[in-house]
């Protein structure tokens, strides 16, 4: 028999921490982050991670686990976070998936990596007006940098599957090999039910805004320097996070705050568009309206009572 696990997703800015936190509470569990960012340490508020007031109400794991200059794939995220659920299981609580990072998720709960990322038109375009404006070879040499099992496989001039591997890659931090090895390893391994947050769009984007100044006001170009100061290139997967990659031009002098500010929430916008996207293909996820059922308490006793009458 397989071992059950309670998994909340949806997109950021929705409320999944505190509302994982009170489902927690409720059931004798633990969290375990499906959080592609907060695995880097030194990262606390750009990637949104817990306070120290809710990382003491309920145990999570996952989160500060590694520098921003260490190289983390889905299958290493993979291995850690099943060692995780272990260890929850063994202390006979129940594991709670919670996060937003929809590889992560997925990676759990199936085994594998695929479909490793939706389409990105927008930057599929853009790939394809550079491969006309600079060469396909200029391309491929990327793919090379990022992905040299993949640029070895793809030939010079197979434009289609060089955009998609620099597409999978860009989108998820991860290379299009890699994934595709992880879906090779499929296995099936828990008996999951998954429950998905989502808002109204105007609600969810009037959140996503305040929580960026929220961010901003804590300090969140300061952490941006301090991490360059450490050493941390822009090229690194972690600094090409939301917060990170949009700040790092006014952080260093080339651009006002209130630009800076402006892309990040235009971003996040666009990422949380993404990551409904991803979810909603996943016919086995049970919608809540947070915003209808009357907020985080609320949703977390929905999910509470329909877990424990499954």
């Amino acid at each position: 028999m397989l071992d059950s696990l309670l998994a909340i997703v949806g997109p950021t800015a929705t409320g999944k921490t505190e509302t994982g936190i009170l489902v927690a509470e409720s059931i004798a569990g633990e969290i375990v982050s499906a959080d592609s960012m907060q695995v880097y340490r030194f990262m606390g508020i750009g990637t949104g991670k817990p306070t120290a007031e809710q990382l003491a109400r309920v145990p999570h794991h996952l989160i500060s686990i590694i520098d921003p200059d260490t190289p983390f794939s889905v299958a290493d995220y993979q291995e850690r976070a099943r060692a995780a659920i272990a260890g929850v299981r063994a202390r006979g609580r129940q594991p709670i998936l919670v996060g937003g990072s929809g590889l992560y998720v997925r990676a759990m709960i199936d085994g594998l990596a695929l479909p490793m990322a939706p389409p990105a038109l927008d930057l599929r375009r853009r790939l394809s007006e550079e491969a006309e404006a600079r060469g396909l070879a200029a391309l491929h040499a990327r793919l090379a940098e990022v992905d040299p099992e993949s640029a070895e496989r793809i030939h010079l001039n197979d434009a289609k599957r060089i955009i998609r591997a620099l597409e999978v890659y860009q989108q998820t931090g991860h290379t299009i090999s890699a994934l595709q090895q992880l879906d090779r390893q499929r296995r099936e391994r828990y008996n999951t039910r998954q429950f998905g947050l989502t808002l109204p769009r105007p609600e969810l984007y009037r959140r996503i805004e305040a929580r960026i100044d929220d961010m901003i006001a804590r300090g969140l170009a300061e952490e941006v320097r301090t991490l360059l100061r450490r050493g941390c290139d822009e090229g690194l997967v972690s600094m090409k996070g939301l917060g990170y990659a949009q700040l790092i031009p006014y952080a260093r002098g080339e651009c006002p705050l209130e630009t800076a500010v402006e892309r990040l929430k235009r971003d996040t916008r666009r990422f949380a568009k993404r990551q409904l996207t991803w979810f909603r293909a996943d016919k086995r996820i049970e919608w809540i309206d947070v915003a209808a059922v009357g907020g985080a308490k609320q949703a977390a006793e929905y999910i509470r009572r329909g877990w424990q009458g499954r």
